[in-house]
């Protein structure tokens, strides 16, 4: 697994993320589908504290506070990982998660990414110092090490940006 590979591309992704700032008003950016769902907001506010939260896992393995683990990961992990995107299927937020979900301004969100786009750069100098058999618990993956959590970070934030692309045709509809 190349980190400066995944981190490269995970630079780009928060870039999207970053331009549609730019495009959408503020109304807009609360706005919530007609039909249900995420507005960009809460889509931003998911996506960013979740990211948040996963380095934060990562810095557990970093540091050797983890729980030490020499089994492989699921095997549903790993298909995720391998192929860098998640099943077909709707999934939900776990709890916790979901409970951290909620509308934010714009400027809130320009402020998670500052945060986020910091940290991850923080995290990527130190990843190579992880023991790879100390790992962190995921709510729906079970336990993944620091090179693992930082590529699901990547599938993770790739992943809504189709949900991004989706509220803008609801929201034109």
């Amino acid at each position: 697994m190349s980190v400066e590979r995944h981190y490269r591309s995970l630079l780009s992704t928060v870039s999207v993320y970053e331009k549609l700032l730019v495009k959408v008003s503020e109304e807009e950016f609360i706005q919530s589908p007609q039909d249900g769902g995420w507005s960009y907001s809460e889509t931003y506010s998911h996506i960013f504290q979740s990211n948040l939260l996963s380095l934060l896992a990562i810095e557990k393995c970093i540091a050797g506070i983890g729980v030490p683990n020499r089994k492989r990961i699921h095997w549903l992990a790993w298909l995720i990982l391998f192929f860098g995107r998640f099943p077909p299927v709707k999934f939900k937020a776990p709890a916790k998660i979901a409970a951290m979900t909620k509308k934010i301004s714009r400027e809130d969100a320009l402020d998670l990414i500052s945060k986020f786009k910091i940290r991850l750069g923080e995290v990527k100098s130190k990843i190579h110092q992880a023991d790879s058999f100390q790992k962190s618990k995921h709510p729906r993956l079970g336990l993944l090490n620091a090179e693992e959590w930082f590529r699901f970070i990547e599938v993770h934030t790739v992943h809504h940006t189709r949900q991004l692309r989706k509220i803008g045709r609801r929201l034109k509809s």
